[in-house]
């Protein structure tokens, strides 16, 4: 019996394959990082893989919510040149994130979604990793009118989770004010 696959669809094959060898696989499910993209890919290393998470958020009042239970995942996507992370709240409010390093400009930009207001344009946050901690800034003027960015940062970053909160933060970051926190244990 003479095999199936041609020359030419085994060239196709192997190409294709080898042209995204680090997407999620079968052995690798969450894929891998490109060893050709920025150093800066090895910022998220720890976070890869499906976490079990509690997310508490303020209330308007100022008081904080019952904590909400979720899943979040981080994966390598676009051949391990990008990371994308998805949550899944219990609540129903999901929400996601593609993660690009820019070595011309220095820093991480990430472009957020959410179930729960659909846009047209996503907003995005910048920033990189100092001392272990990813700290992301987007602009944005407190309620009462005053300069200031929304702050989120992963820290305490261990094989066994991480933690992470968003604050508004004056332009000298004096004054700091939480309205969003997760803890996150590893799953997988």
């Amino acid at each position: 019996m003479k095999p199936y696959f041609t020359l030419a669809t085994l060239l196709i094959v192997t190409f294709s394959y080898g042209q995204f060898e680090y997407d999620a696989s079968t052995e690798f499910p969450y894929g891998r990082a490109n060893p050709n993209a920025p150093q800066q890919i090895k910022d998220y290393a720890a976070l890869i893989g499906k976490c079990t998470c509690t997310s508490t958020s303020r209330n308007a009042d100022g008081s904080w919510a019952d904590p909400v239970k979720m899943t979040w995942t981080f994966r390598y996507i676009m051949n391990g040149m990008a990371v994308q992370d998805e949550t899944l709240k219990t609540d129903g409010k999901h929400s996601g994130s593609i993660r690009q390093y820019s070595q011309d400009s220095a820093r991480w930009y990430v472009h957020y979604y959410t179930s729960a207001v659909p846009v047209a344009t996503l907003p995005h946050w910048e920033g990189n990793t100092i001392d272990g901690i990813i700290r992301l800034y987007k602009p944005q003027k407190s309620p009462n009118g005053m300069d200031g960015s929304f702050r989120l940062s992963f820290y305490d970053i261990t094989k066994n989770g991480y933690k992470w909160i968003g604050e508004w933060v004056d332009p000298e970051e004096k004054i700091v004010y939480p309205t969003w926190k997760i803890d996150c244990i590893k799953e997988e």
